[in-house]
Order: structure tokens, then sequence, then C-alpha cells
């Protein structure tokens, strides 16, 4: 038995609204007997007798019948729209959520699941799963046809045989094309992404015609798949509607002889063509949609793998507001692997790092490149959680308390800043629909930017981050610092916060993160040059992911000016 999940759960209220579609095509179907019943009449009853108020009646009925029609396939159409517009909802906050998760430090994330589920929502919300409801019902017109003569139930029946085998060749020759063309169809996305990031660069160095290029050999390769399936498809797709259109003139032709021979009547033979006819569409539409519907299918499989284990998110008990006491013991981080067999083998990323921080204390990280430092800031602000030991903040590990809660008393600059399309004032404010002018702006003055804002076009309403006001790099991480002093956090951790600034920016930094610990914040920095060091009270020394010493800024200095590792901070 399936575990209740988000999923499963989206998944079972989309299995049910299928339920009413089956009812109302039901109706639909039965309604679609309207017209060969009409024909039967009219033929077989009305011209013989020349009777204009049976006439009148059965056009009258025949009204009413076709209204009711009319409704229920609104009705059925309304239903499958609904049902994948509820689909999405159910699933968009999941799906973007392993979305954002997927993009966390060094994890590659393969699956797509807003994509995925976009693709799904479009496939269930049309029209083209209303035909494979209709499906069931082929058995049942193909039956009444029978009824009405046996070699045309006989004919009807052989040419139903041939379309339903084209279907399935269609379904095998068509499925694993498609399926190999997912993996370079998300490829290609993947890399206009990081294009379009990196045009900057790119343009720079006379990379655009090769990456375009690779871009186009990865979108062939995607459409060479995809045209196979379609080069398939359309050509059973053909063959399809070229064999129902015969079929149906094949039994006008049967059911004229047997008229002549004076087995059936002009209306049966006029009500046998169009009931066959009406139980070989959707077959037709079948094939003419199947294209899509593997798509579909296929994203489906993919968004179940990534969705359906992921549980409800149960809220830790809310703890009181963290002051800013971070104890790290015992910690190792081992690298993220795709292989799980390689861990065994693999040299921790950190290991066996011990240290703790006050309220108001500062600590500067150093140590060599490829040390671990960006690890331990990510580790810190629980981005990354430990494979051993702890990060504990005020003796509650990350997973103690509620992501969004803690996240509001957390502050983080990355290495690399990525502003999000927004103005000025929602970048710094974190998008909170709560903030106050008031913090906006104290935030700015901390790192020492509300001039540099106020002189932009637009000030703090100016809409940055899609390329409306382009920044330069040291704007934009001093507004990533200003971000991560907002509200003045508990802990704040800057990850190389002077890699684009300048003396000025420098100062703008150290005067931050002394404000950040006036303000009672616990400040981490990692950092290479000394300019970070002369704000904080305390240094960790990192060595190939070990600690090599920790201690007040005074006595580890002096070690590592002996071992000639940065150059005395003034």
């Amino acid at each position: 038995m399936n575990k209740s999940t988000p999923f499963n759960r989206a998944a079972k209220r989309l299995k049910a609204s299928y339920v009413s579609v089956a009812i109302f095509s039901a109706a639909v179907n039965l309604l679609m007997l309207t017209s060969p019943l009409f024909m039967l009449q009219i033929y077989d009853r009305v011209l013989t007798s020349r009777s204009l108020e049976t006439l009148s009646v059965l056009f009258t009925l025949v009204v009413g019948l076709y209204a009711f029609l009319g409704f229920f396939q609104f009705i059925r159409a309304r239903v499958l729209s609904r049902s994948g517009y509820k689909f999405q909802l159910d699933l968009a906050t999941l799906a973007k959520g392993a979305w954002i998760k997927g993009g966390i430090g060094s994890r590659s994330h393969k699956a797509q699941p807003v994509q995925d589920l976009s693709l799904v929502r479009g496939f269930v919300g049309s029209n083209a799963p209303a035909a494979f409801f209709d499906l069931p019902w082929v058995p049942a017109f193909l039956a009444l046809v029978f009824m009405l003569h046996f070699w045309l139930g006989i004919l009807a029946l052989g040419g139903a045989i041939v379309i339903v085998t084209l279907t399935l060749i269609n379904e095998a020759l068509s499925r694993k094309p498609l399926r190999e063309s997912a993996p370079f169809e998300m490829a290609e996305n993947q890399l206009g992404q990081h294009v379009h990031v990196n045009a900057d660069a790119i343009v720079a160095m006379g990379m655009r015609q090769r990456l375009i290029s690779l871009w186009n050999e990865t979108g062939n390769k995607a459409m060479a798949f995809s045209q196979k399936a379609g080069n398939i498809s359309e050509v059973i797709s053909s063959a399809t509607k070229v064999l129902r259109l015969l079929l149906q003139s094949a039994i006008l032709a049967l059911g004229a002889w047997l008229a002549i021979l004076q087995e059936i009547t002009p209306g049966v033979m006029i009500a046998a063509s169009i009931i066959a006819g009406r139980a070989l569409a959707p077959i037709d539409q079948v094939v003419g949609s199947w294209r899509n519907f593997i798509r579909a299918r296929l994203a489906y499989a993919r968004l179940k793998a990534s969705l359906e284990n992921i549980a409800d998110e149960e809220k830790p008990l809310k703890l009181e507001p963290p002051k800013g006491h971070i104890t790290v013991q015992g910690l190792v981080k081992m690298p993220f692997l795709n292989d799980p067999s390689e861990l065994a083998s693999a040299k921790p990323i950190l290991q066996n790092l011990n240290f703790s921080l006050e309220p108001g204390d500062a600590l500067c990280v150093i140590g060599p490149s490829a040390t671990g430092k960006s690890s331990l800031a990510r580790l810190l602000v629980g981005i990354w959680m430990p494979d051993k030991g702890s990060v504990r903040i005020d003796g509650a590990a990350f997973d103690q308390w509620d992501e969004e809660e803690i996240g509001a008393h957390i502050g983080y600059l990355p290495q690399t800043i990525s502003l999000l399309p927004g103005s000025i004032k929602d970048n710094i404010c974190r998008f909170d629909p709560a903030a106050t002018d008031e913090d906006v702006l104290e935030a700015a003055a901390m790192a020492g930017i509300d001039k540099m804002i106020l002189a932009i076009p637009g000030g703090y309403d100016a809409h940055i981050g899609d390329g409306s006001t382009v920044l330069s790099g040291g704007q934009s991480q001093r507004l990533g610092l200003a971000r991560a002093a907002y509200k003045k956090p508990a802990l704040v951790v800057l990850d190389e916060p002077n890699s684009n600034l300048d003396f000025e920016g420098d100062q703008a930094l150290a005067q931050c993160i002394v404000a950040l610990r006036e303000a009672g914040s616990t400040v981490v920095v990692m950092a290479h040059r000394s300019s970070a060091i002369s704000a904080v009270n305390k240094v960790l020394m990192l060595q190939d992911g070990r600690q090599k010493d920790f201690g007040s800024k005074e006595e580890v200095l002096q070690k590592v000016q002996r071992m000639n590792v940065v150059p005395k901070a003034g």
C-alpha cells in the first residue's frame, strides 16, 4: 500500500476525477447514437410513410438529444481541464521546492520536476484523454453493427483489428526514440540556461559560436530521436485515417449490396456506416495524440520518481529565536558522488572540525584554495547536513528547526552572487512582504551602499536581476552583503565577501562586521585577503579539510605568519 505523500494524494485525486470523466464519456457515447438512429428512422419510417408529424417529432427529439450531447461534452472537457489545473496546483510547490533543493551545492539535479509537471498538466488538461475514455465503447458500437447485420459487423471488426494493430505498432516503435530524446531535451534546456547566465564571459572570450555549435549538437540529437518517433506516428496516423474513411465507404458499399438483395433496409445501411465510423473514431484520435501521450507518460514517471518519496513536512517544535551560540563537534563531510560505491574510498571534504562561537564573536576561516572553506559555509547555514558530527545553533541541530523560521535568523553571502528578478528593496529584504522601510535602509547603511543605491535611477525601487539595471560585481556583492545583514541575524556567514570589492568596499565590509558584532550577531567570514581579518576576534585555519588551528586572532595569526600563509593584518 502506497504511503500517503503529497504526490500520491494528488495522483489519487487525479484518478478520482477520471471516474467523473468516464461517467460523462458514457453519456456522450450513448448520445452519439442519435445521428445513426435518426438516419435509420428517416430512411425506414419517414420516407416510406411520408408523415410530416413523425418527422417533426423525431427532429424535436434529436434537437434535445444534441443539446444534452453538447452539454455532456462540455462538462467532460471542463473536468479534464480542471483536473490538470488541480494536479499542477497540488504539486507546484513540491516540484519547485525539489527543483530548488536539487540545485544546492555540488549535486547535479538531472530531473526537471517543474517542466515535467507542466507537461503532464498540459496533456491531462487537453481533450486528448477523452479519446482514451471513448475506447472502451468501441466493442459496444461494433456489437451494434453486428446487430444490424452479421457481415457488416465482420467488416467493421476487421477494420478495427487492423487499426488497433497499427496503434500497437506505433506504441512499440515510438516509445524508445521518445524515451531517448528526453535526456537530450533536458540537457539542451540546461545548456541554454547556463549560456544565458554566462553570456558576458562567452562573448568576451570568443566562445559564442563554439557554444552555439555545442547547443545545436545537443538539440539536434533530441530532435533526431523526436523526429524518428514523429515519422512513425505520422505514417501510422495517416494510414489509420485513410483506413477509417475507406472502411466507412466499404460498409456503405456492402450495405448497398445487402440492400439490393433486400437483406437490410437503406436506413440500416446508413446507420451501420455512421456507427462503424464512430466506433473507429477514438482509435484514430488516440493514434493522432500518441506521441504527446508517450511524452506525458514519461514525464509522469520522472515526476513520480522525483516526488513520490517526499513526505509531508512536519513542523518541528517552535524554538525560541536563536541568539547565535554556534557549536561544531566532530564535523565530517563527504563529497557528493554519483556512484555510492565510491564513497568508501573517497577523501572527506572536511574532517574532525571542533570549535564554538558565542554571540558577538567574528570568526575568519583561512586556508589555501579547495581546503573546504565554502563547504564549511554551507554546513554552518544548514544548506548541507554533516555526514558525521554536528553543527548546532543554540544547542539545536538544523533538522530541529523549521527551515523558514531559522532562515530568518541567518544571513548568508555565497561566493557567487545571483540577484533575483525584483527591486533592490526586494533583494535586500529577501522578498519579505512584511518588510519595513526602516529595516531595509538600516541593512543598506550597514553594507555601506545606501548612497550607491540612491544614485541608481529608481533607487530602492530599481528593478534588477533581469538585465534592466546592470550592477557591477562589487555592487552586486555589497548588495548581497546588505541582504545577509538584513535585520541583523543571529548568524551571518560571508563566503569570500571581498573578492570583488575595492578599498572602499573593504572598509565598508569591516564596518559591517563590527556593526553586526555590536548588535550581538555571530559572524563567520571565509577569506583569502587579510582585510577581512581586521574586524574579527577569532581565526580558524583549515588545511586539506582539517582543522589546523583555532583560537584568538592574535594567537593563530602569529602561527600563520610563521608559516607564511597570510600577511600580517593591520
